[in-house]
């Protein structure tokens, strides 16, 4: 947790960041991962003549798993922003009651 003096609608902000680059970086990885396969695939469909490949159950079970990864990382993103909005508000009544949001 910050300091004392800190705002707490800057701690949720630095966290959903981090949440962002975190899923950011995922996605990519996933990306290259799904790319390679799909090459693999096509290399694969072009030397059988045609049809799918061995591998496409493999794929099709970690596309589930990203989905369920995604699934989460937007739940954990909804919460958050509605602890940004909660807390901007609080800051915004604070402020008009005269105080100060830090």
């Amino acid at each position: 947790m910050g300091s004392v003096d800190e705002r707490p609608d800057l701690e949720a902000l630095r966290e959903l960041e981090d949440v962002l680059r975190h899923l950011a970086q995922e996605l990519s990885a996933w990306r290259r991962r799904a790319l390679t396969a799909e090459s693999r695939m096509a290399d694969q469909a072009r030397e059988a003549g045609a049809g799918g490949a061995p591998e496409h159950d493999e794929i099709e079970l970690a596309n589930r798993a990203l989905e369920q990864r995604l699934g989460t990382a937007r739940a954990r993103l909804s919460e958050l922003i509605s602890r940004l909005d909660f807390l901007e508000v609080q800051a915004l009544n604070s402020e008009a009651r005269g105080g100060t949001a830090r």
